[in-house]
């Protein structure tokens, strides 16, 4: 048994190895393949790792895919996977993940970062783990009418308040960027929370938009909320969304995620995964109420205490600059974001 770590760049051959592994792997999500790997680290220019373990005779056992974010404002980590809920060591079970680890904890160590990241699904009693995030995954029905049938009366009024503002609803993939891109920004603007650039989506459609769809429900004839959708395996994500506060009376982002669950029944997709919340947060109950279960989410720190630490500095960092960056017209948030909003802990 044996491990080996290409840094930046991985052969074509070494590529299909890796995906082969992944998607037989019942871990193994959307994010764990080797394009959307690539993806993370181009986004911003970032270097990726992966290390892999194989028998002695060639045959791949492990994977551990890693990119290294940097940041001035928080210094540089290799996380697992950046931008994205999952990432994470693929191998026979938790025990022979071990060895991934510890050559990700070799690698951090070696190149001087100060928090190594592992983002994952799996739980593991040996390293600092962050444990106030959780998914919130729906099992779909066959069809859109159960489905509605499902959600009750009271959901379903909701869903059909835009009804009267005659709501149009397009899907696509990289044309609908240019009505995204607006709805996005502002809506995180509204969060406190420093956009990704527009070109993160127009490489993201570039690199895996076969994965990939937008979903638009313009009011009005104008983009009023907007959602990108992942597609993997069997199941069908919603990793970024928003929707524009003047539009809320009516009911719009109720409209949104009604049309993207019935994008991912239509598309045969089994679960729905909402995302990552903060457990009892709004945005959690909000997905709760879809009749989505809750699938906890690890966040391993194995360079500890520095992780936990560095995570509550964050923490008090992070908590500040909100207020402020609410206070910023859009167009300056989005100008300003788009230089260090790569590197962000999220």
């Amino acid at each position: 048994m044996g491990l080996t770590q290409t840094l930046h760049t991985m052969t074509p051959g070494a590529a299909a190895r890796w995906d082969a592994f992944v998607a037989d792997h019942p871990r193994g999500t959307l994010y764990h393949s080797s394009r959307w790997v690539k993806f993370a680290a181009e986004a911003f220019g970032f270097g990726a790792a992966w290390i892999m373990q194989e028998t002695d005779d060639g045959e791949l056992t492990g994977v551990l895919p890693l990119v290294c974010q940097r940041s001035r404002l928080f210094g540089d980590r290799w996380v697992s996977l950046p931008y994205l809920n999952y990432g994470g060591p693929l191998a026979a079970d938790t025990d022979a993940d071990r060895p991934l680890m510890e050559a990700a904890v070799a690698l951090a160590r070696r190149t001087r970062v100060k928090m190594l990241e592992i983002r994952d699904t799996a739980l593991r009693l040996d390293y600092a783990v962050r444990t106030d995030k959780t998914a919130l995954v729906l099992q779909l029905p066959a069809t859109v009418d159960e489905l509605l049938d499902r959600l009750g009366a009271k959901l379903r009024s909701q869903i059909r308040r835009a009804d009267r503002e005659r709501p149009e609803v397009f899907e696509g993939g990289a044309e609908l960027i240019a009505d995204f891109y607006p709805v996005f920004a502002e809506t995180m603007r509204d969060l406190g929370t420093p956009v990704y650039p527009r070109r993160f989506f127009e490489l993201m459609f570039d690199r895996v938009g076969a994965d990939c769809r937008i979903v638009i429900v313009r009011l009005a004839g104008e983009p009023a909320a907007a959602a990108v959708l992942a597609h993997g395996r069997d199941t069908v994500e919603i990793p970024w969304a928003g929707s524009l506060r003047r539009f809320r009376p009516a009911a719009v982002n109720m409209r949104l995620y009604w049309e993207c669950l019935r994008h991912a029944v239509e598309s045969r997709g089994l679960r729905f995964d909402f995302g990552r919340s903060t457990i009892g947060s709004g945005t959690y109950r909000f997905k709760q109420q879809w009749g989505a279960d809750p699938v906890p989410l690890y966040w391993y720190y194995p360079l500890a205490p520095a992780g936990p630490m560095a995570q509550a500095r964050q923490g008090r960092l992070i908590t500040s600059a909100r207020a402020v960056w609410r206070r910023l017209p859009v167009p300056l948030a989005t100008r300003l974001a788009a230089s260090f909003s790569g590197g962000l802990p999220w």
